[in-house]
């Protein structure tokens, strides 16, 4: 029979642990419980490091789309009337993630030795965040459980569909400008010497145009390394200075004011706050604590701090449109409407409309970025590379003329 190591807390609130022979680790738990000690941590000896290896390096990673899934069935069977261990323990057999079968079998576990859901999944935080533990936790309390999970399911689907609007205006021009980049480049490091090579046989002054392109491509050749380097360094230096709180509150204040982008991240941050703030309001989450986890899911300091004004003006009475429009970062119409929810009861409602309307939004943005992208890149990628053939060929032009003369 194996030996466990425990750790829990007794009844007087003392931290306890200890080692016990047992044929699992739900078994070692229950003995635990009838002797009035909850369990925290209990692992068969000599194997606690061997599970954190794996699922730290060799096994998948969860997906969004493994929370979404796990999370609609979860919703299902409670609504069905299963009970929560046993929801956990179907669920946790079916999953083909070995990182989140352990997961949710070490949930199943928590949840058996007497934890509530709630603090179950608040151990594994790369798994479940803090809107996700909270809204159970609102759900445990109120009785709701499968409705909490149907709305989490719904607004992970949502967050995701959002991610990915974001990510399809970025990789259209971050493509064209990689292709333009290794173009030149070959056309720079291989080409042009080889046409450097011939001109040096005319014996003739070449023209300014390919003149100044040869020069390029010795620089290029001459200091390759240095480049690379340099571009490294760049990338390296601008991580570092986004790390600190200065560079970070200049770089995320800037970014919502940047021409073309800065739209696009403005409309991302409101669908975000409107969206998760109607979410934990609608689930009976109080709105300071809504707002708190609103904030530091934000993912911009401006709007951060923001926000954390509307907390602040909260806590002393006041409205949460006030604070959203001297803010500056909220359009006029967010904050009228919300204002318009406040004084209506149903600033849930209010919110989930301002969501649904800023998620057609920044679909319609990233249409237009992508259209209005789309020449200017292809117009840069036609000068650039069409220039460089142009310059090089103008010494074969004049000689051709010369001779012909």
């Amino acid at each position: 029979m194996p030996t466990f190591a425990w750790a829990g807390r007794a009844r007087d609130g003392k931290s306890t642990k200890g080692t016990m022979e047992a044929a699992s680790e739900a078994a070692v738990m229950a003995s635990l419980r009838r002797q009035g000690v909850q369990a925290s941590k209990v692992k068969e000896a000599g194997k606690g490091l061997n599970i954190e290896l794996n699922i730290g390096f060799l096994q998948p990673k969860i997906t969004t789309k493994d929370i979404v899934v796990f999370t609609r069935q979860f919703a299902t069977m409670i609504d069905a009337g299963l009970p929560l261990v046993q929801c956990l323990d179907i669920l946790s057999s079916q999953q083909d993630n070995k990182t989140f079968k352990v997961i949710l079998l070490k949930v199943k576990e928590d949840v058996e030795g007497g934890a509530t859901f709630a603090d179950a999944l608040k151990k594994h935080p790369k798994a479940f965040n803090e809107l996700y533990v909270n809204l159970i936790a609102a759900g445990e309390v109120g009785g709701i459980l499968d409705t909490i999970l149907n709305r989490l399911a719904v607004y992970i689907e949502k967050a995701l569909k959002l991610k990915k609007q974001v990510k399809s205006a970025m990789t259209y021009p971050v493509t064209i400008i990689g292709i333009a980049v290794v173009v030149i480049a070959v056309i720079l490091i291989f080409v042009i010497p080889s046409f450097s090579a011939m001109f040096e046989d005319f014996g003739a002054a070449l023209p300014l145009p390919t003149q100044i392109v040869i020069g390029i491509s010795d620089f290029i050749q001459d200091y390759i390394l240095l480049i690379i380097g340099g571009g490294f360094a760049i990338v390296f230096i601008t991580k570092k200075i986004y790390a600190t709180n200065k560079g970070r509150d200049f770089i995320d204040h800037w970014a919502l004011k940047a021409p073309i982008f800065g739209i696009l991240i403005r409309k991302v941050a409101v669908a975000k706050f409107a969206r998760t703030l109607s979410t934990m309001i609608s689930s009976g989450v109080p709105i300071l604590d809504g707002l708190d986890i609103v904030r530091r899911t934000a993912g911009n300091r401006t709007v951060e701090k923001a926000i954390a004004k509307v907390a602040s003006s909260i806590s002393e009475g006041k409205t949460i449109a006030e604070p959203l429009a001297e803010s500056g970062v909220f359009p006029a119409m967010v904050c009228q409407m919300i204002a318009v929810g406040e004084q209506a009861g149903a600033l849930d409602t209010m919110l989930e409309k301002i969501a649904d309307f800023y998620d057609d939004e920044v679909d319609d943005a990233v249409g237009n970025l992508t259209a209005m992208m789309e020449p200017l890149l292809m117009l840069f990628l036609g000068t650039t590379v069409g220039g460089l053939v142009i310059a090089m060929y103008l010494p074969i032009f004049k000689l051709a003329g010369v001779a012909g003369g």
